[in-house]
């Protein structure tokens, strides 16, 4: 595994050589990436999951940023969704309708993941209890809770700017919880006095884990709200109460672990027995198989030691063959030469290398590494309040015989049930207008329904590009560029011809050569062997029309802005278009000047050309 950061360019090697791989923030999980590949100056983009508004403790995506890249890789999921509402109006929404539910006495259970889109929650729900000085309890109950917020104080760097400078600026790190309590296991839930609470607790889905627990209690009483932030998925609980109507009733599982007894315990303990033999059995006949070469090697090396094949060997059965034989082959019936003080025995002596700095060593017997010192920090640290330490224990350490009994039960839902969407991906308008502006020369769309991708699929065939892929499950296509890219040797008689002109960053310059090959094969760009035809003057650069009305003001010129174009003076109009021939907009755009041949024109056209490089 090779870790990277955001915008860092990884090289590949061997097999990859020649591939550049890039991580970029996609803004929809801590963590999550788009990732740009490019090889031979062509990029591919892969885009699933991603976010373009900026939220309280991520940045938006910066796919936004890539244009006309060879392949894109990106999803249907909100396709069909329709535009959602400004952040913070659905912030609010969300907090009126929890804190209603408070005041009404009601609990609020908000069924969540233990360490993704949670982290957004936490902080709407910490930031607004803070300022509002609010005094309900506030509790996120996962076995991994102070692991997951441990982890995230230590990830500030990857958030959004403004946790970023925060901490750097008043060293106030925003996931330090004062209103929020962290919970590993649900007995720790039970000895809270009953009253107004919020509880966000794993999974998602209440098909399993505590939120699944505390659903079946709660949905008896009609105060208390279930909130949904997610959609559920297919033939989940959650995706049954969340649809229009919900259910009254639902059937659930309800599982126990309870002790073995009796025969079942019985049983039990005779399995365990049973494998433990085998497993002594097994170890014992490796190593009898282990020792069998050792022994032969040494026989057969020419010992100085005679053997006193006079006498007799004591009888072994299969049981001591394991041990006591090869010791009693060693010791009894040998006799030791007269010229030896004492019995001996093979001796290797492991010699060191030296140099002139001293003994040549390895350092990587001395390497400590990262799952060793996982462990050690584990032993030693363990959880900052030792619960999480307490809930490994309870999991990992119950060596009690046990089983699963399972039951259903029927669970009639009185309680206020709401979805409100905090995933934290793009709608489908967003979408639209992301991959217009993207404009990639082919579009693969993934991971969406049938009816979304469709939908997409014929909006993007319209107005992004023509090569539009839709895969169904396990099908391949081929997207394989229709560029052919070489690699070419530029010639040193070539080079020393060629005038450059600063660029910002950047040196360019025409280039008219020929192909040719070099003694070892390769390609080459060779000098023209006539003279090189003549070039159209090229301007190159980007103008921004606000910067150029304040330029034009600066030389004395009347401007404004009038029908989406700049007016100069009294008949001179700029005007800044795309080419329409290009699909989704592209990268090419004009600039058209109209006006009457007079001094006023030239001198604006001047002061037009005075923003580029002429090339």
């Amino acid at each position: 595994m090779t870790r990277l950061t955001y915008s860092q360019n990884y090289y590949m090697s061997g097999k990859g050589e020649g591939i550049v791989i890039a991580p970029h923030a996609a803004g929809h999980l801590l963590g999550g990436t788009v990732w740009k590949i490019t090889k031979d100056g062509e990029d591919v983009i892969y885009a699933v999951d991603f976010n373009h508004r900026k939220e309280r403790h991520l940045n938006g995506t910066v796919l936004e940023s890539f244009v006309r890249p060879a392949v894109l890789i990106t999803d249907s999921f909100n396709a069909l969704l329709s535009n959602q509402p400004p952040r913070r109006q659905k912030d609010q929404q969300f907090l009126d309708v929890i804190v209603k539910t408070l005041r009404a006495d009601g609990k609020v259970l908000l069924p969540v993941d233990t360490a993704g889109r949670v982290l957004e929650i936490l902080l709407i729900l910490e930031q607004y209890w803070e300022q509002s000085n609010l005094t309900y309890p506030i509790f996120f109950l996962t076995y991994v809770s102070s692991s997951t917020i441990d982890y995230a104080k230590s990830f500030l760097e990857w958030m959004s700017d403004s946790i970023a400078k925060s901490f750097e600026h008043t060293r106030d790190n925003a996931f330090l919880l004062k209103h929020v309590t962290l919970l590993v296991n649900k007995a720790e839930l039970e000895k809270v006095p009953d009253g107004p609470k919020i509880v966000l607790s794993s999974m998602g889905s209440l098909e399993v884990g505590f939120s699944h627990d505390i659903f079946v209690e709660w949905a008896a009483d009609s105060k208390n709200l279930v909130l949904f932030t997610e959609r559920g998925q297919f033939a989940t609980l959650a995706r049954m109460l969340q649809a229009d109507p919900p259910p009254k009733a639902v059937k659930v599982t309800m599982s126990k672990r309870v002790p073995l007894v009796g025969e079942e315990l019985a049983a039990y303990e005779e399995e365990q027995n049973r494998k433990r033999k085998e497993e002594a059995l097994k170890a014992a006949l490796i190593k009898e198989e282990e020792s069998k070469p050792t022994l032969d090697a040494e026989l057969g090396a020419g010992d100085p030691m005679d053997v006193d094949t006079t006498k007799k060997q004591p009888s072994s059965n299969a049981a001591s063959l394991q041990s006591g034989a090869f010791r009693d082959v060693l010791i009894d019936g040998f006799v030791p030469p007269p010229n030896c003080a004492g019995p001996m025995f093979p001796f290797y002596d492991k010699s060191s290398e030296w140099d002139d700095f001293g003994e040549v060593i390895d350092p990587d017997e001395y390497t400590i590494k990262d799952e060793d010192m996982d462990q050690l920090s584990t032993l030693v640290d363990g959880d900052l309040n030792g619960k999480l330490d307490e809930a490994s224990a309870s999991l990992l350490l119950d060596t009690t015989p046990s089983k699963v009994v399972s039951s259903e039960q029927t669970v009639y839902v009185k309680c206020s049930l709401l979805y409100m969407d905090f995933e934290g991906r793009s709608d489908g308008s967003s979408i639209k207008k992301i991959l217009g502006h993207v404009s990639p020369l082919k579009l693969v769309l993934v991971h969406g329904s049938a009816e979304a991708t469709e939908h997409l699929k014929q909006h993007c065939l319209k107005s992004v590009c023509q090569h539009v892929y839709a895969p169904q499950i396990e099908e391949s296509i081929d997207v394989t560029s229709d560029l052919c890219a070489y690699k070419v040797q530029l010639s040193e008689k070539l080079m020393s011809n060629v005038l450059f002109k600063k660029l910002g960053d950047y040196e360019i310059a025409w280039v008219d050569a020929e192909v040719g090959k070099t003694n070892n094969g390769t390609l080459s760009l060779l000098p023209l062997s006539a003279s090189a035809p003549p070039h159209k003057t090229v301007l190159v650069g980007d103008i921004k029309m606000a910067d150029f009305k304040q330029f034009l003001a600066s030389k004395g010129f009347q401007v404004e802005f009038a029908g989406g174009a700049l007016r100069c003076g009294d008949y001179v109009t700029l005007r800044k278009v795309g080419d329409s021939s290009q699909k989704g907009g592209g990268n090419i755009q004009y600039i058209i000047l109209e006006g009457p041949l007079s001094e006023e024109y030239y001198k604006i056209r001047d002061h037009l050309y005075s923003q580029f490089y002429a090339l």
